[in-house]
């Protein structure tokens, strides 16, 4: 415990100075071509940083190749990927994600040391509310993909790391399954709070997904891809298959409209600016505080 304000102050400042930030990306594409890899390293590549302070990132295959990160990077970011998140008998990585996810959370509830920092996007988010057992991960009617509004819950308007977006926000949405069926009894019991749900559809009388969880104060998880940019989306959606997607579920217009809208400040690139950043502040300003 300090007691001299000026050492504290002095010492807070050689810390941030000493700092080097070790970034772990938790790589679920399963070796396929995709854009969120790309989103991610430019966010942690142009992320700003204190006078002498310095980040490093690492990516670990863990689909692929099996590769799994151990428990000395200070944050660990986990992608999306294609596939389905059930469960998988014969997916020995499955177990090893699993592994070090439980040991980023005991790690967490012990209180010794420096917090681990995680987030969760789209089907490493599926898999945890599986692992964890505090919701139904279901395979949707169709596929959603595309530009899409997200609302906030009660608890959303709330969150910090949504206090620069609108309600709703648009962001990229793009998957096959679902988390559906919170289990209340258990999300309050740790402390978790669901902070988004899909848009709404008043055409169909289907749940509206879980699309935001806050699962601690250091892991956070979306089911849509808060990584997106403007670039790497209109990189995908020009592809033959996805273009096809959106014009036969939702027409050429709202395609079009998609296209024209990608560019927009308010849209794709705000949810891009605000989510993301604003956990790796949090995340790098958090293991700044001196006991």
């Amino acid at each position: 415990m300090y007691l001299d304000e000026k050492k504290f102050y002095s010492d807070l400042d050689t810390q941030i100075k000493n700092q080097h930030i070790r970034v772990a990306i938790i790589d679920l594409y399963n070796n396929e071509p995709n854009e969120g890899m790309r989103g991610i390293q430019l966010l942690l590549n142009t992320h700003p940083l204190q006078p002498q302070q310095s980040m490093s990132w690492k990516i670990y295959d863990v689909r692929f190749r099996n590769e799994i990160p151990d428990m000395s990077y200070d944050i660990y970011i986990s992608t999306g990927g294609p596939g389905s998140p059930l469960p998988d008998a014969n997916a020995v990585w499955e177990r090893n994600y699993f592994n070090l996810i439980d040991s980023i959370f005991n790690h967490n509830a012990k209180g010794v040391g420096n917090k681990k920092y995680l987030f969760l996007i789209c089907h490493s988010f599926q898999l945890v509310s599986r692992h964890l057992n505090i919701a139904e991960v279901t395979k949707r009617k169709s596929t959603a993909f595309g530009i899409f509004p997200i609302h906030k819950t009660e608890e959303g308007k709330k969150e910090i790391l949504f206090k620069q977006l609108p309600d709703p926000f648009h962001t990229v949405d793009s998957r096959d399954y679902q988390v559906v069926q919170p289990n209340t009894v258990k999300l309050l019991k740790m402390g978790a709070k669901i902070l988004a749900l899909e848009k709404e559809r008043p055409h169909v009388h289907y749940e509206r997904a879980v699309m935001a969880i806050r699962f601690t104060d250091e892991i956070f998880g979306t089911q849509f891809h808060p990584e997106a940019d403007p670039t790497g989306m209109t990189n995908y959606m020009l592809r033959e298959d996805k273009q096809k997607h959106v014009v036969h579920h939702h027409g050429q217009d709202k395609y079009d409209e998609m296209l024209i809208h990608l560019n927009d400040d308010d849209k794709l690139k705000l949810t891009q600016q605000s989510i993301l950043p604003g956990f790796l502040r949090l995340a790098i300003d958090g293991n700044l505080v001196l006991i």
